[in-house]
């Protein structure tokens, strides 16, 4: 006898919805039905709805994680293409602390320019802080 969807979903350390939707879009194969329609999941249901809870807390989109799971499935291993996602996933990290540290500078650009401005009694129609900044105007 099988997992309800509740008892694998708690196994696995997931929600109902998430198992349902993860089913829906393909990550699970279709779970097996009682006589009154409910699914059965197994164990090895239970590890892959593992697997991808994992991977979605590593970054990696459910199309993503899907496609590992396919190669998986098809014989492959996937670690390749795990290794090729994460890659692009610490590269697009990079790329926003990268603009975080860029809008960081400009931010304590402008508030210290809006500052002197204050000091040397110069007026704004608004807040000189928005006014002064380097888009201002465009």
């Amino acid at each position: 006898m099988g997992l309800t969807v509740g008892a694998a979903a708690k196994a696995a350390g997931v929600s109902a919805k998430a198992v349902r939707l993860w089913e829906s879009k393909g990550l699970l194969p279709p779970a097996e039905r009682t006589a009154a329609g409910y699914r059965l999941f197994t164990d090895a249901d239970v590890g892959v709805l593992r697997f991808i809870r994992q991977a979605k807390t590593l970054g990696l989109q459910l199309s993503e994680i899907k496609d590992i799971l396919d190669l998986q499935r098809g014989g492959a291993t996937p670690c390749t293409r795990v290794t090729e996602l994460l890659d692009g996933r610490i590269a697009e990290i990079d790329r926003t602390l990268a603009d975080l540290r860029a809008l960081r500078r400009s931010l304590t650009s402008v508030r210290r320019a809006a500052r002197d401005g204050q000091r040397r009694g110069e007026h704004a129609v608004v807040c000189q802080i928005i006014e002064r900044s380097p888009d201002a105007g465009r």
